[in-house]
């Protein structure tokens, strides 16, 4: 496990000798993440994901208003 591309990743080896990098989160390497252990499963989304959402549609919404 290296941290690459500004998240933390884990490398290997495919069954074709191909070399991969995953984020740590798409594998059982990393340990639960306190939000999802907590929810209990009541949740689909994190805060962290949300907020990013929300980021994202306001710039998608302040690009769409510049245009002419």
């Amino acid at each position: 496990m290296r941290q690459n591309w500004g998240e933390w990743r884990v490398m290997f080896f495919d069954e074709e000798q191909r070399f991969l990098a995953l984020p740590v989160g798409w594998t059982s390497v990393a340990a639960p993440d306190p939000f999802v252990v907590v929810a209990g499963g009541r949740s689909r989304f994190r805060p962290e994901d949300l907020l990013r959402l929300a980021r994202l549609i306001s710039l998608t919404v302040a690009q769409r208003e510049d245009q002419p």
